[in-house]
């Protein structure tokens, strides 16, 4: 490590909080023959979206506008909030980074549960904060226990995703509203809403605004723009605000926009979107029941699957699977690293899952 560089970066691992299938495909030396492990739309984009996307690039010799002026108005129309209440950025992700830049210095506390979603974690310890961890309770992120946490040692930010990442579990909006109005002051609320899309019953009404509340969505699931990198946060003006103090202006290009922006026109894909989706996890929830696991119910694009033992027998399922030319994934935390993850995909894709599935439970042994 160079000295050049600041204790604090010298003190960090070099990692990535997720390993692309990319990486995965150079070190089999071949590709996947299904890409079911990271959660993106395998039902791809709006046709109006690629046009416009398509239609962009040629002007792609400009900057993006730095103010994102054409889609934070669509927003703020589809939406039904003010124009003031939303930040734009490249994807949750980059939101992320810039938040936990603008609230932590190095030392402050930051709550969130154990195995929840890991690029949070990554920027806290970046940028030297201190992570505390609430377990989960049933699978789910424990409501009542983040609450207790969070009046008791008074974080600077507390992370809740809802539906969640990485079992699929979702918590109905009232339940969600008692957090918002249970969370101390002085504590930002990070409310991540990224599948949101496939669940919107279980989210709190957009006009319900606090000063210390932070709602993250993003265009990389449902509308099926990950590879553009377009989220987004909707919050109290004050917070929303900051985030012009800290982001790259010109980060998210003239094609990102014109593809998000086209995407919101094109309600009709969503709506058919959201359909496959709900289909390919009923069929997900058929081929684990079938090979004798357990599938957790799901309000995301992807099941989480209970293999049925510990973390190191799901991490032989996985890697069973991997070998045969399936890419899903699984969480990294115990207790929930007992499960895989698969993401929804074509019927084709599901059919090469169930055969890799089966392959690999024959190597693994039957459910303990």
């Amino acid at each position: 490590m160079s000295d050049h560089f600041t204790p604090l970066a010298r003190s960090l691992p070099a990692s990535i909080p997720f390993v692309g299938p990319e990486a995965l495909e150079r070190r089999l030396g071949r590709p996947f023959q299904a890409r079911l492990g990271a959660n993106e739309s395998v039902f791809g984009p709006s046709p109006l979206a690629i046009e416009a996307m398509r239609e962009s690039a040629g002007r792609s010799w400009m900057y993006g506008d730095p103010e994102h002026f054409e889609l934070r108005e669509a927003l703020a129309a589809h939406l039904g909030t003010p124009v003031p209440t939303i930040a734009v950025g490249e994807g949750i992700d980059g939101l992320l980074g810039h938040l936990v830049r603008l609230a932590c210095a190095p030392g402050d506390l930051v709550v969130t549960s154990l195995g929840a979603y890991p690029t949070f974690n990554y920027h806290v310890a970046g940028h030297g904060g201190r992570l505390d961890f609430v377990p989960y309770r049933d699978d789910r992120e424990d409501i009542d226990a983040l609450i207790e946490r969070a009046r008791a040692v008074r974080p600077k930010l507390l992370y809740f995703a809802n539906p969640d990442n990485p079992t699929g579990s979702v918590h109905d909006a009232r339940a969600v509203e008692r957090l918002i109005e249970s969370v101390p002051g002085e504590t930002i609320l990070v409310l991540d809403e990224a599948y949101g899309d496939m669940a919107p019953a279980a989210l709190p009404a957009i006009g319900l605004v606090r000063p210390n509340l932070l709602r993250f969505r993003t265009f990389s699931k449902a509308y099926g723009l990950a590879g553009a990198r377009v989220g987004f946060a909707v919050g109290h003006p004050d917070l929303v605000a900051g985030f012009d103090r800290v982001r790259n202006h010109f980060g998210l290009s003239r094609v990102s926009q014109a593809g998000a922006l086209a995407a919101l026109k094109d309600p009709g894909h969503l709506d058919a979107v959201l359909g496959r989706i709900a289909a390919a996890r009923e069929r997900i929830a058929a081929i684990a029941e079938k090979a004798g696991l357990r599938p957790l119910p799901s309000a995301t694009n992807f099941v989480a699957i209970d293999c049925g033992g510990d973390g190191a027998r799901a991490r032989a399922i996985l890697e069973g699977v991997i070998a045969r030319g399936v890419f899903i994934r699984m969480p990294g935390v115990a207790p929930l690293d007992r499960m895989i993850r698969v993401t929804a995909g074509m019927p084709g894709d599901l059919d090469l899952f169930e055969a890799a599935l089966h392959g690999a439970l024959r190597e693994v042994g039957a459910a303990t």
